[in-house]
């Protein structure tokens, strides 16, 4: 399968939550973190499910403080 991915920076103490947060809507999205000392996260889902997750982020701008950024210049491998 092939994922959407969308990139975010939010406070350390909030990452756990955000994968929390995620695990619980039913894989709607995953999060993994690419810099922890600057938050860094990427948001991987399914195509179908953009509007879902938008509307979720949108929410959790305000609720755990994160910020959208652009795709950052070196993505660290799985």
């Amino acid at each position: 399968m092939i994922f959407t991915k969308r990139y975010a920076i939010l406070p350390r103490a909030e990452i756990g939550r955000l994968r929390f947060l995620l695990e619980g809507y039913d894989g709607l999205a995953f999060a993994r973190t690419l810099d922890q000392q600057t938050g860094l996260v990427e948001i991987a889902f399914a195509p179908e499910r953009l509007r879902d997750v938008e509307v979720l982020l949108t929410a959790l701008a305000d609720e755990l403080g994160l910020r959208e950024v652009a795709v950052p210049e070196q993505i660290p491998p799985l």
